[in-house]
C-alpha cells in the first residue's frame, strides 16, 4: 500500500469511530447523590470531551479523498 492510502485509511477509521462515540471519557468524579443522616449515596460520573461531528465528518471525507487519490495514481518504478 502506498503511504497516501494508509493515511487515508487511518483517517476513515478515526472518522467512523469518532462519529460512533461522540466523545471520549476522560475524567471520572464521584458525586454525592443523596445524603440522609449518616448515610450517603454516591455515584461515579464520567465527564467526556466532546468530539464535534463536523471534525469527524472532515476526517472521514478527507480519508475517502486520500484513498481515491492514492488509488488513481499510477505506480512508478
Amino acid at each position: 500500500m502506498r503511504t497516501i492510502m494508509v493515511v487515508g485509511l487511518i483517517l476513515v477509521i478515526l472518522g467512523v469511530l469518532a462519529l460512533g462515540y461522540q466523545g471520549v471519557a476522560w475524567v471520572t468524579t464521584r458525586d454525592t447523590v443523596a445524603k440522609v443522616g449518616p448515610v450517603e449515596v454516591q455515584a461515579d460520573r464520567q465527564h467526556a470531551i466532546p468530539l464535534a461531528p463536523i471534525l469527524s465528518g472532515l476526517a472521514l471525507g478527507g480519508g475517502i479523498i486520500l484513498l481515491l487519490v492514492g488509488a488513481s495514481q499510477k505506480k512508478t518504478g
